[in-house]
């Protein structure tokens, strides 16, 4: 078995790699003068089980584009098997057409991943379970659930004064999945607009007040719908807000956005390496998925269950 990273999140790389006892490949993932990818791998791979991870994230097309060209110069050198771990899985977004003429760029994207010739697919949190379908090739979608109720049970002392909340109705499943880790209850955010061009109400669906609320959701990209969030919490009671979100895209000003907001804290895990601005931020905090991540990669090596991990 053989780790190996593009240039999206090496601090996550190595501490994958120091979860397995394993040093990270030698590979070199620059750019010419006119901004093409070049690779190189500068160790032997052939007969080997090797692992890519990459996360598409910002700057989205030349993290996909590194990945794709990684997978092809591993192909070509003969490894036994390719397995791509997607950390935070870019144009996850666009996994449905929402309107006519538009496209499904989460289909063309898995489709180019297993063109490359990759062999297999480990990421986590899809933004839709539906997207797992999309690849033709046998892919596991990790939970970063686990990772989250131990750090909501080392930082909340009384569980039953807590109540996890999902964002929206789609967001159900995945707040659900945490609530029955420790017992909690559910509540709901209902956003609606009663006419066109009038802002969102937000009605808050179970029991909230006096409560320290745990809002649950897989991507924080801009931090409005949060913000928002969090403030209809607070006014319909609750002592607290917490948010605990798989990817921090937190583009734009989203950063100084939470900073200001009402939150307590927002807690996001590593799957996207964390600018300067987020770990300066006094009010965001960043959880590591390094063991979750390590240990699919140790199972998947040596053939072993991974849906294990999360029973």
């Amino acid at each position: 078995m053989k780790l190996f990273a593009g240039n999206s999140n090496r601090v996550l790389a190595e501490a994958v790699a120091r979860y397995l006892n394993i040093p990270l490949g030698k590979a070199t993932v620059r750019r010419f003068a006119d901004q093409e990818i070049f690779v190189e791998i500068q160790e032997n791979v052939r007969g080997e089980d090797v692992f890519i991870l990459q996360s598409t994230s910002f700057p989205t097309n030349d993290h996909l584009m590194e990945l794709l060209i990684m997978i092809d110069a591993f192909m070509r050198s003969s490894a036994k098997r390719i397995t791509a771990v997607i950390p935070y899985f870019g144009y996850a977004r666009q996994d449905r057409r929402a309107s006519g003429r538009t496209p499904i760029s989460a289909k063309l994207v898995a489709n180019m991943i297993t063109r490359a010739g990759v062999d297999r697919v480990l990421t986590l949190d899809l933004h839709a379970g539906q997207i797992q379908g999309f690849f033709d090739i046998p892919t596991d979608n990790l939970f970063s659930v686990p990772v989250m109720a131990r750090d909501v049970k080392a930082k909340y002392k009384q569980l039953g004064n807590v109540v996890v909340v999902s964002p929206d109705i789609g967001g159900v499943v995945r707040a659900r999945a945490l609530a029955k880790r420790f017992d909690a209850q559910l509540a709901i955010v209902d956003k609606r607009r009663e006419r066109p061009g009038e802002s969102e109400v937000m009605n808050i669906i179970g029991a909230v007040a006096g409560k320290d609320c745990l809002l649950i959701d897989d991507i924080v990209d801009s931090g409005g719908t949060l913000c928002n969030a969090a403030d209809a919490l607070l006014a319909n009671g609750a002592t607290s807000v917490t948010a605990y979100i798989t990817h921090g895209v937190l583009s734009g000003g989203a950063v100084a956005r939470i900073s200001g907001s009402k939150l307590q804290e927002l807690v996001i895990t590593d799957s996207i390496q964390p600018t300067q601005a987020v770990l300066d931020a006094p009010n965001i905090r960043v959880i590591s998925i390094a063991d979750l991540m390590g240990e699919a990669i140790s199972r998947t090596a040596t053939e072993e269950s991974v849906s294990s991990l999360f029973d």
